[in-house]
């Protein structure tokens, strides 16, 4: 038998049920949890912000070793890397089937089949298929990664959203060497932001936030300048000679932050928007104002396989020489979930490890 911790509906509380361990089937692989990160949506649809089909497991921030193939399951990674029993892997959050448009069209994070760990209803039969368990049972179309030895458990969990995300941003937003980036939220996703836009030779990095300490900590992060919003028109002016950023993340979530990114762009600049993943209030939008400045505007929502490659190889790369392990508040074991999601509800702007 083998344990996950269901989710009925925010204000329900959590509880640990059994299973029989599942037996692979077909192209599905058996991985044993090692380690599940705290994400902030896992936070949001805890507390009711967020709507979310139970009961579910929640967890998408994993990282585990192989226990068992399906017979028909692929013995490579999606790199090509040989897999065996024992590895340790993640995979991307989603699964797809790589056949229908929007995989074709390379959104496949939007395939109109989509099997998002962490996120689905799931049967007492077979509750695996979050990372708040002792098992997750991969289900064909999974990008599966074998992960550097190198990096902990729990780094590697967040890879898995955070730091895959922060990729996908950063594919959007194009050309990040010597321009200026206006990074809007310094939590987990703005941090990381901070790291990926400086390795890739941003000259100016400037986060901004209402939590002064969030701002303090960016500068460890690769933050050249780091403000809270009264701030922010003078140093980003100060930084510009008045052009405004080049490049803006938005990834704090809320709609003053939205407005700010569509103010604080340059003529010519582009604004990626990727916080708000939670019904949020409108912001105004002048047309012409965005036509005249020739703004370019993007959303980011979840990420392609390829995207966690990159995050896989930037943490095992110019990763290492920043301090995200600072970013793991605290571990606890899955039967004390309670004690975990009520320390990451405390501790917003840090990771929370769960380990079986």
């Amino acid at each position: 038998m083998a344990r996950a911790v269901l989710f009925r509906g925010a204000g329900q509380p959590l509880e640990i049920v059994e299973a029989p361990t599942p037996t692979p089937a077909g192209e599905e692989i058996l991985v044993r949890v090692a380690c599940c990160t705290l994400c902030s949506s896992d936070m949001h649809t805890h507390a009711g912000r967020r709507e979310s089909p139970t009961p579910t497991v929640l967890g998408h921030e994993i990282v585990g070793r192989i226990e068992a193939f399906g017979p028909d399951a692929a013995r490579i990674d999606h790199r090509g890397v040989d897999l065996r029993l024992g590895d340790r892997v993640s995979w991307s959050v989603a699964a797809s089937c790589g056949r229908c448009f929007y995989c074709a069209d390379g959104l496949p994070q939007k395939c109109v089949s989509l099997h998002k760990y962490g996120h689905r209803r799931v049967e007492m039969a077979q509750p695996f298929a979050g990372g708040l368990a002792d098992y997750v049972l991969l289900v064909s179309g999974s990008a599966i990664f074998r992960v550097p030895d190198a990096l902990s458990d729990a780094l590697v969990a967040s890879a898995n959203c955070a730091t895959a995300t922060v990729a996908a941003v950063l594919r959007a937003a194009g050309a990040i060497e010597g321009r200026t980036v206006l990074v809007l939220g310094a939590g987990i996703l703005g941090l990381t932001a901070c790291t990926m836009a400086r390795s890739a030779g941003a000259a100016h990095v400037l986060p901004c936030d209402t939590n002064s300490a969030r701002c303090g900590r960016a500068r460890a992060f690769g933050a050249t300048h780091a403000v809270t919003p009264d701030a922010l028109p003078d140093a980003i002016a100060d930084i510009t000679s008045g052009r405004g950023a080049d490049v803006t993340l938005e990834l704090a979530g809320v709609a003053s932050t939205v407005q700010a990114g569509l103010e604080r762009t340059r003529i010519g600049g582009t604004l990626v928007l990727a916080g708000t993943v939670l019904p949020t209030p409108s912001v105004p939008l002048d047309p012409e104002a965005v036509v005249r400045r020739m703004l370019t505007i993007r959303g980011v929502h979840n990420y392609a396989p390829r995207d966690l490659a990159t995050a896989l190889d930037f943490l095992a790369g110019p990763g290492q020489a920043y301090p995200f392990a600072d970013l793991i508040a605290h571990t606890f074991r899955l039967d004390e979930i309670d004690s975990a999601f009520a320390c990451a509800h405390r501790e917003a702007g840090q990771r929370v490890a769960v380990v079986p």
